[in-house]
């Protein structure tokens, strides 16, 4: 039998061992650990000669020198004989150990043993704060910055500790081996550390990767697991408004501008992406700027909060094709969307529940963009200035989505344009769950432009509904009697 120091171990029949002269009577086998029979420990440091100075791992019996020492350990449902550094099974047949392979799958289960004992230490809550642990990893050019929470991830700890609650869940039912280059498992808090900053920095997986001590694909698998976990747990952070939220939200339109019955305004935005213009497929991604893109369409509130949107589409596609393909247009044609009560007016005008949106979308009964052309009437030019002035929520708000989670922001590197739209939505997620959460660090940030698209001219469209336009000459008196002195 082949031992594993490259020896072959012959035992003799057990008839030889006991007719040896002095031979000590076999030993009791008892449960671990307890040496061999002695028949085989009174022969076994004559045929392991080679191992003389080797640590093999216990001597029970006063026959063997400590050099040269052997056991029996318990593994059910074998025996294990421990020889130096090997641990290999055995059965005690005929008062003799017989050694035999290793047990399949041994290997893999002490190892998935000893994951799990690193994932319950680095889940357990440790005597000194998560972060400051995690900050002492932090190298590169983000160490030379003020090691603060807010500053790294952009958010308050409020909201980082909110974020890691509805993902944990997620993260931690499917077992994983994420770890820090140095071993360490990555806790649920290290997680969404991680995927956050990939979102909010817009950083590349190496780069990030050497920040914060791990491999560029553990930053992308686990950037792309909280994807997953947020689109399940954070999709009630962006839905339409309840009936109550449409009142709260018409009066605040109103406030801005004078716009009764107002409830959202409407924008689009692109989201730059480098492909190779050598593929023909490609092609589709170009938009009317010659830049290959992807389109995030958006109804806002006014506290510039994502209410609908619809992402996915190609540059190729303008806001007509873009809305008329979303599940709000479909909505609001069926009668099912912005059908609530009319608004009385002086002079006896109703005025329906609308959003408004730039020259880009065409005029609709319940869209109502800007009049165009050249002298214009004062009441008209007074309308579009109150119209562009309230639709500038929409504006902000998608500079803010960008200069917030800048992986959207840039020219992004060839992305799977599957799972584009789903990053982009998460990201809407956490800008909204930002303002629901009343994030301090929103005010303290440098406020961004309110031009999300800086390089794209404004856009025409020449779709005009007359009910639409019966509605917005309705609107353009109504505001033409309330100019201020």
């Amino acid at each position: 039998i082949r031992s594993p120091t490259n020896l072959f171990l012959f035992l003799p029949p057990p008839f030889l061992l006991h007719n040896w002269p002095c031979m000590p009577p076999p030993a009791t086998l008892g449960r671990c650990p307890h040496p061999v029979p002695t028949d085989l420990l009174y022969i076994l440091p004559l045929l392991f000669a080679r191992l003389k100075g080797s640590s093999l791992r216990t001597c029970s019996s006063p026959s063997l020198p400590s050099s040269n020492s052997i056991s029996l350990v318990s593994f059910d449902p074998f025996w294990t004989l421990s020889v130096g550094f090997a641990e290999l099974p055995c059965r005690v047949l005929g008062g003799r150990a017989v050694i035999m392979g290793p047990v399949r799958g041994l290997k893999k289960r002490k190892r998935a043993e000893k994951n799990a004992a690193a994932r319950v230490t680095a889940a357990a809550p440790g005597s000194g704060d998560w972060w400051d642990d995690f900050s002492r990893r932090i190298t590169g050019h983000l160490s030379k910055e003020p090691r603060k929470f807010e500053s790294i991830f952009k958010i308050s700890r409020k909201t980082f500790n909110y974020i890691c609650s509805l993902v944990r869940d997620d993260l931690m039912a499917r077992t994983s081996n994420f770890a820090f280059t140095d071993g360490k498992i990555l806790s649920l808090e290290d997680q969404v550390a991680i995927a956050l900053r990939r979102l909010s920095s817009g950083e590349s997986l190496l780069n990030i990767g050497v920040s914060f001590g791990m491999n560029h694909s553990t930053v992308s698998q686990v950037t792309w697991r909280f994807v997953e976990a947020m689109e399940e747990r954070g999709i009630y952070h962006l839905k339409w408004p309840t009936s109550p939220e449409m009142e709260d939200i018409k009066s605040k339109f109103e406030e801005i501008q004078g716009l009764p019955n107002c409830c959202g305004a409407i924008d689009t935005t692109h989201i730059m992406m480098c492909l190779p213009s050598v593929d023909a497929s490609n092609k589709v991604w170009v938009d009317y700027e010659k830049k290959h893109s992807m389109v995030l369409q958006a109804v806002v509130d006014p506290d510039l909060r994502f209410r609908d949107i619809i992402t996915g589409w190609p540059g190729s596609m303008n806001e007509v094709p873009v809305l008329q393909s979303s599940g709000f247009f479909k909505m609001c044609e069926k009668g099912t969307r912005l059908n609530g009560e009319k608004v009385e007016l002086p002079e006896k005008l109703e005025v329906r529940e609308y959003v408004i949106g730039d020259s880009g979308f065409p005029l609709l009964p319940w869209l109502l963009t800007p009049y165009q052309g050249k002298d214009l009437a004062d009441a008209k030019i007074e309308f579009n200035k109150r119209l562009s002035a309230t639709r500038m929520v929409a504006q902000r708000a998608l500079a803010r989505l960008k200069g917030m989670w800048k992986i959207i922001q840039g020219e992004m590197w060839r992305p799977d344009k599957h799972r584009l739209p789903r990053i982009i939505y998460v990201c809407c997620l956490l800008h909204n769950i930002a303002i629901d959460l009343e994030d301090e660090v929103r005010d303290v940030m440098p406020s961004s432009s309110d031009e999300h698209d800086t390089s794209y001219k404004q856009q025409f469209c020449d779709i005009t509904d007359d009910n639409g336009s019966i509605l917005r000459d309705k609107l353009s008196r109504y505001l033409s009697g309330r100019l201020p002195p």
